[in-house]
């Protein structure tokens, strides 16, 4: 019997645009922007018209189901218009990436090629969050945009102030802040582990399961695959999005002092 590969813990390079080295993950990621420019194409076409068709009313349909879905845990319209884009376009990307993951010829389909000095068998793609690299992006995009918009909405010194304040004038509130400033950069280690591990581990297990018992056994673990990017996707996106209302949210003192200034100032 053969014995099982399995995948590895890094991407594999399947190519070269000079000296960039194309990775089999990255190409994944190339693909499903694709497929979304191309949906993205296909929804303008329709003009928007006032007497929409079916694809125009489906597009419709899951835009403003996302946008209530969204808002039912924003409960504030204008911060939901706000935070939408972001957080659908994460949503989006993720389970369009994630559900290609399982796509026939995703893994199985290889090239000859030397990774750490042997030559082997490199599948030309792979599910885009198998790669920590594709998921560490993706996670500095959703801990920067949440920094930036709690800094645009309350201000420098405001915002700063959930973090660091004078030891002598509040000593706990000084110690939580360190906590809170440590706990915002460890959601980039937690956000982006969360969706790689789970997405190599449903890669590990198809590849398993397909070796030892192909054809007809996979198939329930294909649905589970499924259901599990798209929760891995909501689950970010969610995140996401109540991160993003914690940090337009003043804590009660700054929350004074912001109130307290523009008194002064009227």
């Amino acid at each position: 019997m053969a014995a099982i590969t399995a995948p590895t813990l890094a991407s594999e390079t399947v190519g070269h645009i000079g000296v960039f080295e194309l990775r089999n993950t990255m190409v994944m990621a190339w693909l499903a922007v694709g497929v979304l420019i191309l949906l993205a194409l296909a929804t303008w076409r329709t003009k928007y018209k006032k007497v929409p068709g079916r694809f125009q009313c489906f597009m419709e349909m899951l835009v403003e189901g996302f946008f209530d879905f969204f808002q039912s845990i924003v409960q504030d319209r204008k911060q939901t218009r706000r935070f939408f884009p972001l957080v659908a376009t994460i949503f989006i990307f993720l389970l369009t990436a994630n559900w290609m993951g399982i796509l026939p010829g995703v893994g199985s389909i290889t090239i000859e090629g030397i990774e750490e000095g042997h030559l082997t068998k490199i599948p030309i793609f792979r599910s885009m969050n198998a790669d920590v690299n594709m998921t560490l992006a993706v996670a500095l995009i959703s801990v920067i945009a949440t920094q930036l918009f709690g800094i645009a909405v309350l201000g420098v010194f405001p915002y700063a102030s959930k973090f660091f304040m004078a030891p002598w004038r509040d000593p706990i509130g000084s110690f939580v802040g360190i906590l809170e400033f440590v706990a915002e950069c460890a959601k980039i280690i937690s956000f982006s582990f969360r969706l790689f591990g789970n997405i190599f581990a449903g890669e590990v297990l198809l590849v398993v399961i397909s070796f030892l018992i192909p054809y007809l056994a996979p198939l329930p673990f294909l649905g589970l695959e499924l259901f599990v990017g798209f929760i891995q996707a909501l689950v970010f996106a969610l995140l996401t999005l109540v991160f993003l209302k914690m940090a337009v949210t003043a804590h009660a003192h700054a929350e004074h002092e912001v109130l307290h200034h523009g008194r002064a100032v009227h």
